[in-house]
């Protein structure tokens, strides 16, 4: 029998959708709070920046060929006194140009945020589960292992992590690893606070009746862990995994600006700043004060996304 239902127009189902997230109460908390919506502009701007750096960056600050070393330290908003080249926010000792390099720190210093918060999400919210779910031993060993990391500083345990994984990795291959180094180290020191919020979630979930009609009908733990716990706590691991980011990329930059994260040539925004500090009492201040600005920027908007997601996904705070 022929179906002549008709069906709507893959234009009219997108339009459809379109309105339905317009008129969505999280849509709706978002225009209304004008401090969320700036914070918007100035994250996605930054991001676009970076991700764009290749096609929009006025120089390749990179490159060894396009380097010139008489347009070292032009003030910004001024032309080299030997080359002529405009420089928006000036350059560094090695003339390159402090806004290009702003935009291709960038890239590394989100790549490496963004990883590594997965994979502290990955590892947080499987452990969480884990121990939420079946209680007893695996329970206890899985928190004991999360208070005793929680004891300790975040930036400590990568400082340990990147030690150790350096001293593992032959010295021929450590600078070309340095940014897997630095997201392993991170996403190592930070999966304890998604363990703790998902196995409290967890265990308050498995004692629905959804959870047990599950198990009544044989369904595999690992299957009702998948498909009926996960989705119903991933509201938390949201928020705290936006919070996290920011925490990520602040901790990038702490290893970078201390020396021990990514190598010279693959300069993030914690290897300008270290580089900046070096040249701000003699005068240079721009060096240092457009990266740092651009970390705090960029650090600000995301936790500030993420305090507003923890409110418009709260319905108690509605």
């Amino acid at each position: 029998m022929t179906d002549i239902t008709p069906r709507a127009a893959p234009g009219r189902t997108r339009a459809r959708l379109l309105r339905r997230a317009l008129a969505s109460d999280i849509f709706y908390s978002w225009r209304r709070s004008p401090v969320t919506v700036i914070a918007s502009v100035v994250a996605l701007a930054l991001i676009l920046m970076a991700v764009l750096a290749p096609w929009i960056a006025p120089y390749d600050p990179f490159n060894p060929a396009s380097l010139n070393l008489m347009e070292g330290f032009t003030p910004p908003a001024s032309e080299s006194a030997f080359t002529g080249n405009y420089f928006l926010m000036g350059t560094d000792n090695q003339g390159r140009d402090v806004l290009s390099t702003i935009m291709y720190g960038s890239r590394i210093s989100l790549f490496v945020g963004f990883s590594a918060t997965v994979l502290s999400i990955l590892i947080g919210v499987s452990l969480g589960l884990a121990a939420g779910y079946n209680g007893g031993a695996v329970d206890s060993t899985i928190m004991r292992v999360a208070d005793v990391q929680l004891s300790f500083p975040a930036i400590l345990i990568a400082l340990l992590i990147f030690g150790v994984a350096r001293g593992v990795i032959p010295p021929n291959r450590q600078e070309s690893m340095a940014v897997w180094v630095l997201i392993l180290a991170i996403g190592l020191a930070n999966w304890a606070q998604f363990a703790r919020t998902v196995r409290g979630a967890t265990m308050v979930e498995r004692q629905k009746d959804y959870v047990s009609a599950a198990k009544i009908m044989g369904v595999h733990p690992a299957l009702i862990l998948l498909r009926h716990i996960l989705p119903n706590v991933t509201g938390p691991v949201l928020v705290i995994g936006t919070i996290g980011l920011a925490l990520a990329i602040i901790e990038e930059a702490t290893l970078s600006y201390l020396g021990v994260g990514v190598p010279p040539t693959q300069p993030s925004l914690g290897t300008l700043i270290r580089i900046g500090q070096q040249f701000l009492f003699s005068g240079e201040w721009w060096i240092l004060f457009f990266p740092g600005v651009t970390l705090v920027l960029l650090a600000l908007s995301v936790n500030l996304l993420g305090d507003w997601l923890r409110d418009a996904l709260n319905p108690k705070l509605r």
